[in-house]
């Protein structure tokens, strides 16, 4: 099985105290349901107890409250007024050190939430999340392998000229539409390169970091790895982007939809399983390279294994149940409704090499055998990359159990009928309705705790949309009604 652990990582005490012995204090961080980092500073002795310990207290109430710190329209499992708003247990993981290079090389450690009580991991804790589907794989002895692809907007401001100009009338980095430029990078090379080197201090490794099309717009390509390395490194891929811009005059945006006249931000997620000899669980023996796999269900799945068959069917059987999980916020939706054809990621559509679907399937002839995968398109980059993982793994292992069929057609034989096309709810509310309704798929891989906790989250983000009044609706209706 392939190591979550960066380089450096301490195994023991000792190797931990040797690795601090020049430190006088340490900084640690969780991720919330909404992917945002909750952290502070430790005291060297502090941080060693405990580890010694195994876990200190940590206010429950970030699981209590909203991305700006509002609590919840009503009372949630894990966090409340009728427990106190109680400490939970944040349990250092050490296999996740790294210095932080632009903040005096601090070391840094990434927790994971668990239960005071039963000391198992609370269940909305995104790192508990995505580790108990990982162990689902490793009773199979299955390693699950992930890549994540962010586009994101930059901005020449920072949080007081955006507050300032109440959020308009911002001014992007660069002007223009210029997809894999040469040029528009030198405007700002400084700024472009360090997040690429910085990313590489930081041991959060990139395969791929170019301009894409729209005013100011970058994409970087996470390099594949394990997991639950994966989805820490996507969160903090955020944190070091949103750090380098603050000190460069720069305001990098994952939002999904910040203009509505120009494509969104995309987080599209690569999967496959590895055996524990190493070979892609998704790959056709080297017998099938040539002519395909005999018994495919499709001519598009000819060079996909059987059960990387039943892992895709596992996803598309259960994508209009857990959209929550891969587009979390109100404004994701405007991203997904803005393609308004049925082949943007908005629909439960496949298709071999397909970017007009929301899942492609990336096979031979097009890569070689071993990197056989997944690509789900449907997230934008404002996901949880700990949850949206989690749920294509466990949908995947559902239909790996269940051996199931593929639903629809492939997308190239949808084309000419769209009224065969399965449409993802395409806000917020629908979605989160389908999410939490009696019997979905959602509770069956997820657990109701999970689904009513989180859940209970999205519902309060869609009150706080229904009681917004917003700028378009002042615009359109002040004068004239």
């Amino acid at each position: 099985m392939a190591s979550l652990s960066t380089s450096g990582a301490p195994k023991t005490i000792d190797e931990l105290k040797d690795l601090l012995k020049d430190d006088v204090k340490v900084k640690v961080a969780g991720v919330d349901v909404d992917g945002v980092l909750r952290g502070k500073y430790m005291s060297k002795d502090k941080f060693l107890s405990a580890v010694i310990g195994d876990g200190f207290g940590f206010c429950s109430v970030i699981f209590g409250w909203d991305i700006h710190d509002a609590t919840y329209s009503r009372e949630l499992l894990i966090s409340n007024k009728a427990n106190g708003y109680r400490d939970i247990i944040a349990k250092v993981d050490l296999s996740t050190y790294r210095r932080i290079p632009w903040e005096f090389n601090v070391p840094f450690f990434l927790v994971s939430f668990l239960d005071p009580d039963t000391r198992e991991p609370i269940c909305a804790c995104p790192r508990g999340t995505l580790a108990r589907a990982i162990s689902i794989a490793a009773q199979h002895d299955w390693d699950c392998l992930a890549g994540v692809e962010y586009e994101y907007f930059q901005f020449n401001e920072n949080p007081l000229t955006v507050a300032d100009k109440k959020f308009t009338r911002l001014d992007p980095l660069t002007p223009g539409m210029h997809g894999y430029s040469m040029l528009r990078t030198q405007l700002n090379s400084e700024y472009f390169n360090d997040i690429f080197d910085v990313a590489k201090e930081f041991q959060v490794e990139i395969e791929g970091h170019h301009t894409e099309t729209g005013p100011g717009v970058y994409e970087t390509a996470l390099a594949y790895t394990s997991a639950l390395r994966m989805a820490d490194n996507a969160i903090l891929f955020k944190y070091l982007v949103k750090s380098v811009g603050m000190k460069k005059g720069v305001l990098p945006s994952f939002m999904a939809k910040p203009w509505g006249n120009l494509p969104g931000c995309s987080g599209h997620v690569h999967v496959s399983l590895k055996t524990k000899d190493g070979k892609n669980l998704f790959a056709v023996d080297e017998a099938d390279l040539k002519n395909g796999r005999a018994n495919a269900q499709y001519d598009d799945t000819r060079w996909l294994s059987q059960e990387g068959e039943w892992f895709l069917a596992g996803i598309l059987d259960g994508l209009e149940d857990v959209v929550p999980m891969l587009v979390p916020t109100i404004n994701g939706y405007k991203r997904l409704v803005g393609g308004e054809s049925f082949w943007a990621p908005n629909a439960v559509t496949w298709g071999y090499d397909s970017r007009a679907a929301s899942i492609r399937l990336i096979t031979p002839p097009s890569c070689p055998r071993s990197a056989t995968r997944l690509e789900i398109r449907v997230p934008g980059a404002d996901m949880n990359p700990y949850f949206a993982l989690s749920v294509i793994f466990l949908l995947g292992f559902r239909g790996i159990e269940k051996k199931l069929a593929i639903p629809v057609p492939p997308v190239k034989e949808l084309m000419g009928d769209k009224s065969k096309v399965v449409k993802l709810a395409m806000n917020l509310e629908k979605s989160t309705s389908l999410f939490m309704k009696e019997g979905s798929v959602a509770r069956e891989i997820l657990g109701d705790d999970f689904v009513d906790h989180y859940g209970g989250t999205r519902e309060h983000e869609v009150q706080m949309w229904n009681e917004a009044v917003t700028n378009w609706e002042v615009e359109r209706y002040l004068e004239l009604v």
